[in-house]
């Protein structure tokens, strides 16, 4: 039984339903996830765990005086113990699994870009009110995204966040302002990081395409890409 560690929790997000979702996506593969909100608590040791889903909002909360009201309770700029553990996790052959928010989380520490393969830029990224969109799978034979179809899916485009170079789109949506990427998977060290910007809401995460893709991120974290072509 592989574990997993979710990183939950954040504003204007149901947190607890997709992390819950994200949980039950991965049971029937195996995979044993421990729920928790406490960042620096589950990051004091990664050793007992195979991946590790950031599926939280966690940043400074001062680009913004909306954010006040939240500060107190949610702001949070990661220690170096918590920067060092993801970054030994994954480099020494941990999964990561991003969703959605983890591209804006950690906005004091640059090596996050690196390592997640993307991050929220606060001059440029944004998202228009969620809406259906056509999802177009890339061209190419990734493992993850090899012989799926385009879909419909109901959730936020996040336009032009700031991806690392090696870091290759899998999943695509055209938008007023361009095609946007929304995916992305890389190896990083001896690691394995995919980072899904989709996933607002359970309701994404449970879509049969989508669902089929993240198992299929979460097979391709572990390294388990024989399992891939039976999902």
């Amino acid at each position: 039984m592989a574990k997993n560690l979710i990183i939950s929790g954040g504003i204007y997000h149901p947190f607890d339903e997709t992390s819950a979702a994200l949980a039950a996506l991965m049971a029937p593969l195996g995979v044993q996830s421990t729920i928790t909100e406490d960042i620096e608590g589950a990051l004091q040791s990664l050793d007992d765990y195979d991946l590790v889903t950031l599926n939280c909002i966690r940043w400074r909360m001062i680009q913004n005086d909306k954010y006040i009201p939240f500060r107190d309770e949610w702001a949070m700029e990661l220690s170096e113990t918590g920067r060092q553990s993801l970054h030994d996790h994954v480099h020494k052959g941990g999964g990561l699994l991003g969703m959605h928010t983890a591209s804006i989380c950690f906005d004091t520490w640059p090596e996050w870009k690196d390592l997640l393969g993307v991050m929220w830029h606060w001059n440029r990224s944004f998202h228009p009110e969620i809406a259906d969109i056509n999802v177009e799978i890339a061209d190419g034979a990734h493992p993850i995204v090899k012989g799926l179809q385009g879909f419909e899916l109901f959730d936020e485009i996040y336009h032009h966040l700031a991806p690392a170079d090696d870091a290759p789109g899998l999943l695509f949506a055209k938008a007023d302002e361009g095609r946007q990427p929304l995916m992305w998977a890389r190896d990083v060290g001896k690691g394995r990081v995919v980072y899904d910007s989709l996933g607002h809401d359970a309701s994404s995460i449970a879509h049969p395409t989508h669902a089929r893709i993240l198992q299929r991120s979460v097979l391709w974290a572990l390294g388990r890409d024989a399992e891939i072509g039976a999902i």
